[in-house]
């Protein structure tokens, strides 16, 4: 068994950003939390599915360069190869939970201009 507390955790970027919660072996999941007005830059996975849940706040996905919009509740789940992005649209945080999987930490492609 493995056990973690969020708050034990740091985010990538100090106060928001990426917060892995566990790491493989077999799959990757965490939290990300944007203050309004942040986003996370375009990219996709060569063969990694991703989920995201929206906990909190509303979210501007951009997938495959078409854009929606989403709130509280709703749960995207992206193939590989599906390029995406996601920016905090809301007036609050933003709080999503994404599940990765299979653990492949190298397969995250960068896009450019996104």
């Amino acid at each position: 068994m493995q056990r973690v507390n969020e708050a034990d955790l740091p985010y990538r970027g100090g106060d928001s950003g990426v917060k892995y919660l566990m790491r493989g072996p077999n799959l990757d999941w965490g939290v990300i939390l944007l203050k309004p007005g942040e986003d996370l830059a375009g990219h996709y996975h060569e063969q990694v599915e991703e989920t995201f849940y929206v906990v909190q706040g509303q979210a501007a996905f951009s997938v495959n360069d078409e854009e929606i919009i989403v709130g509280a509740g709703t749960a995207l789940r992206l193939e590989p190869k599906e390029s995406h992005a996601v920016r905090n649209v809301g007036k609050g945080d933003l709080k999503l939970v994404f599940i990765k999987w299979p653990y492949l930490p190298k397969d995250k492609v960068s896009l450019q201009g996104h």
